[in-house]
C-alpha cells in the first residue's frame, strides 16, 4: 500500500488544494492530509474547522485521510511508515521554497523522499492567503474555494458582524 501525505495549513481548504489532492488520490492508495498549526500566521479557522471541512471536501474520493500532529513532519511520516510527502507547487518561489524544505527533509532523514506537483495552470493564482486577504477585506472568495468553505466562511463574517453589532449596544 502505497501512502502519501500532503501537509499543509489548508487556512483554509482551497480549490488548489483540492485539485492537488484529488489527483493524488488517483495516484496513491492512500492520501493523508496533514493539517499543521503554523504559528506565524494568523489562523482564520481552527484545526478543527479546517479538518472538518477537508474531510467534508473529500469523502467522495474513498482514499484520503485526515490528521494533525504535532511533531515534525519528517518524524512523523517516517514514525507512521508514510511513502512520500507532496508539495503542491503554484509557481518558481513554491518550487525554490518546498526545494529547500525538500533538501533539509533529507538530510535530516534519507529514507524520506519529497514528491512535488504542479497545481493546474487554471487554478495557479489561488492561495489561502489572498482567500484571507480578501475574506478579511470584504472581497468575493467565491471563485477560490468550494461552497462548504465559502459558507463556513460566511457564517464566521456573520458571526462577527453580530458580535460587533452586540459590543456597540
Amino acid at each position: 500500500m502505497i501512502k502519501v501525505m500532503y501537509p499543509g495549513s489548508f487556512d483554509p481548504l482551497t480549490l488548489g488544494h483540492e485539485d492537488i489532492i484529488k489527483r493524488a488520490s488517483k495516484m496513491f492508495d492512500v492520501v493523508i492530509v496533514g493539517v499543521l498549526k503554523n504559528e506565524t500566521k494568523k489562523s482564520l479557522l481552527t484545526i478543527e474547522e479546517r479538518m472538518e471541512l477537508i474531510e467534508v471536501s473529500t469523502e467522495h474520493l474513498g482514499n484520503v485521510e485526515v490528521v494533525t500532529f504535532d511533531e515534525l513532519l519528517v518524524d512523523y511520516v517516517f514514525e507512521k511508515k508514510i511513502n512520500f510527502i507532496l508539495k503542491g507547487l503554484r509557481n518558481n518561489k513554491d518550487f525554490e521554497e518546498e526545494l529547500v524544505m525538500a533538501q533539509g527533509i533529507k538530510v535530516y532523514n534519507k529514507e524520506v523522499e519529497t514528491l512535488f506537483m504542479p497545481t493546474k495552470p487554471s487554478l495557479s493564482y489561488i492561495s489561502s492567503s489572498i482567500v484571507k486577504s480578501l475574506f478579511y477585506n470584504k472581497g468575493t472568495i467565491d471563485n477560490y474555494v468550494n461552497i462548504d468553505v465559502l459558507k463556513k466562511l460566511e457564517s464566521r463574517r456573520k458571526n462577527e458582524k453580530d458580535r460587533a453589532v452586540f459590543k456597540n449596544n
